[in-house]
């Protein structure tokens, strides 16, 4: 069989593909005519649909409207007010910069616009067709702004006009899409109709956000509504927004991103919300969110996807981290009616370990015992995973981090005779509440909520956890218990200090301005301090740096457990940084710190198999064995009493 030839496509042929991948149904087409009129200024834009949008979709807005001298190119493709060379796109403000949006919109519809500017003294119209000027540019009356007609959608594509669902079902994507700009866009007036009948949406200019959500999703959302506000310079992100508290409930979620002012979708950010959620509302129902949320420019790609739908921004992590973090913090504010979130452990509480007394006979399987007296005692009972599906197993790969080799086991035991060792290992004993050991030495572990919580029961009793700071109090006790006899996780290939502390002052999060000098010197200094210390820090805790400076390995803490590797580079400069290294004392506890706080980190790139795995089978484990919780868990909302077997049978007694 011969090959095929390789031939050129026909420009019509390119430009129809091209404008399939922008324009994919009605909806598409009004959100880039949403946005041009929102960056021409307007304070008006009204929306009237024929069809679902597919025999007419109508837009008028009272904008700066499109010069006469203009009309000519402005269907053709690449051409734009807004962008002017590539490197614009790391600055760019307007929701448009590509010069497709009508072009395409012409290549797959008849389009008509009638436009007036300021300056000129009648509006002018113009018809298209594949990007080109059909006819002559003619003067009418006319307001100031843009009127732009599109009719007869994918006229000349069948297949694509063929596969969209019935009109009144276009519409209400149409209506999604009118309704999450007019929300985001309070200061300009929306109207959304269809032909001959009352409109869906109208609100009004110099309107609020909050006003916007009430008229357009109800009442009983706006009611509900919690603001949240987050500006940190580090991250250089602002974020606000309004999310219902636990006490409201939707079918179907409703979850409004704005990423600089643009419509976008994040699947990874609307799953760390839901799972937030699912802790506090029924299983099967969704809350509304809507989140504005601005970066720096030049921490965003906005170039990712023709329909400009997705972003890609650096700090992802980080950047959810700090959002879901601000979201639950404003649910537990937001509902202090419910009993829930008042029934924080043991302040005041009574003692947790005064278990219910068995029958006299001290037989637990005595037919007498009463049915809330049954409880979990094994760790091996039904996890909270049983319930949903999810049953996690170990059948998981480590790929975090590929170039970590089989852990090698230190091979004798000694103890330190440090004074400064003891002195901090006393500290933690002292400071150990015997009631919290208790719960934490018997727990039976029930199941992960999300990547900061789990559930445990104990005795009648089920406590939501914080995991991560269980887990960092574990990781420094551990350091401070295993003083040089920990393990060591060595690295295939050994990591540059240099490089690992260039990455980490590139994060925001480093801090790092101007006046902490050039990042070349301070990456140099970073390496000579740990370098100098690679001797000590190799005798007593495994990490292992190289005379030239590159790590070799880090200890292993718990077995079954690997750190987040994401997070290295930032710890090696707080190690530099953050590590009293002039005091014994101060330097081996600020050392531990530092170290647990890097173990403790969960990044949201590991797998959630991998995760749960790891908080089951090797977190708890351990923290159950070793954890000597202090008494400031009591009050900082690491263990809270979320439910107690015999309170919930006197409540269905009286049902």
């Amino acid at each position: 069989m011969e090959p095929g030839t390789i031939r050129k496509l026909d420009e019509a042929v390119v430009n129809r593909i091209a404008a399939g991948e922008i324009i994919q149904r009605p909806a598409n087409a009004l959100k880039e005519m949403i946005e041009n009129s929102l960056d021409a200024k307007s304070t008006s834009i009204q929306v009237i649909v024929k069809s679902g949008g597919l025999r007419s979709l109508q837009i008028q807005d009272n904008g700066t409207g499109i010069r006469r001298e203009d009309l000519e190119i402005v269907c053709e493709r690449f051409t734009t007010s807004k962008l002017q060379k590539f490197e614009d796109l790391s600055t760019i403000d307007t929701y448009g910069f590509r010069g497709e949006a009508l072009a395409s919109i012409s290549h797959v519809a008849q389009l008509t616009i009638t436009t007036k500017t300021r300056h000129e003294k009648c509006a002018y119209k113009a018809s298209y067709e594949d990007g080109k000027l059909k006819g002559q540019i003619k003067p009418c009356a006319g307001n100031q702004g843009t009127q732009i007609t599109v009719e007869d959608l994918f006229y000349n594509v069948p297949m694509r006009k063929q596969a969209l669902k019935a009109p009144n079902e276009e519409f209400q994507k149409i209506l999604d899409v009118v309704s999450k700009y007019a929300v985001h866009n309070p200061q300009t007036a929306f109207m959304l109709k269809k032909f001959g009948e009352n409109a869906s949406v109208r609100t009004q200019a110099k309107s609020t956000v909050e006003s916007n959500i009430n008229l357009i999703y109800g009442s009983s959302v706006g009611k509900a509504l919690l603001k949240i506000n987050i500006d940190d310079e580090i991250l250089q992100l602002k974020a606000e927004g309004h999310v219902t508290n636990v006490n409201f409930t939707l079918k179907k979620a409703i979850f409004i991103l704005f990423i600089n002012h643009r419509l976008v979708e994040s699947v990874n950010l609307k799953k760390a919300i839901d799972q937030i959620y699912s802790l506090y509302i029924p299983k099967g129902m969704s809350p509304f969110i809507y989140l504005s949320i601005e970066l720096h420019p030049n921490n965003v790609d906005v170039n990712v996807h023709p329909t400009k739908h997705e972003v890609h921004f650096l700090h992802e992590d980080a950047i959810m981290e700090k959002i879901t973090e601000a979201i639950e913090s404003i649910l537990l504010g937001g509902n202090v009616s419910r009993t829930f979130y008042t029934q924080a452990l043991l302040p005041g509480a009574s003692n947790p370990t005064d278990s219910p007394k068995l029958n006299e006979s001290g037989s637990g399987g005595d037919k007498s015992r009463l049915d809330y007296k049954f409880v979990r005692t094994s760790h091996n009972d039904q996890k909270l995973d049983k319930f949903f599906g999810n049953n996690v197993s170990r059948n998981v790969s480590i790929t975090e981090n590929k170039q970590v080799a089989t852990p090698q086991r230190v091979k004798c035991h000694r103890d330190t005779k440090l004074t400064s060792v003891i002195n901090l290992r006393k500290a933690v004993e002292d400071e150990c509440d015997r009631d919290l050991r208790k719960i934490f030495s018997e727990l039976a572990f029930v199941g992960v909520v999300d990547r900061t919580r789990a559930l445990i029961q104990y005795d009648t009793k089920m406590f939501l956890t914080s995991t991560r700071v269980l887990w960092e109090e574990l990781c420094y006790q551990m350091l401070l218990f295993n003083f040089a006899n920990l393990s060591k996780m060595s690295f295939t290939k050994p990591l540059p200090l240099h490089e690992l502390a260039s990455l980490a002052l590139q994060d925001p999060e480093s801090g790092w301005t101007e006046e902490d000098g050039p990042k070349p010197a301070l990456v140099e200094r970073i390496v000579e301090i740990l370098t100098d210390k690679a001797l000590m820090l190799r005798e007593y805790f495994n990490l292992c740096i190289s005379i030239d400076g590159k790590l070799e390995a880090i200890p292993i803490l718990v077995n079954d457990y690997t750190p987040s590797m994401v997070y290295l580079p930032m710890y090696i400069l707080r190690l530099a940084t953050e590590v009293e290294w002039d005091e014994e004392q101060e330097c081996f506890r600020t050392f531990c710190r530092e170290t647990a706080k890097f173990y403790a980190k969960i990044a949201l790139s590991k797998k959630d198999q991998e995760y749960k795995w790891e908080v089951e089978h090797a977190i708890y484990p351990t923290i159950k064995q070793y954890l000597l919780p202090p008494i400031a868990f009591t009050k900082n909302g690491a263990l809270l009493q979320v439910a107690n077997l015999p309170d919930l049978y006197r409540v269905f007694e009286r049902c």
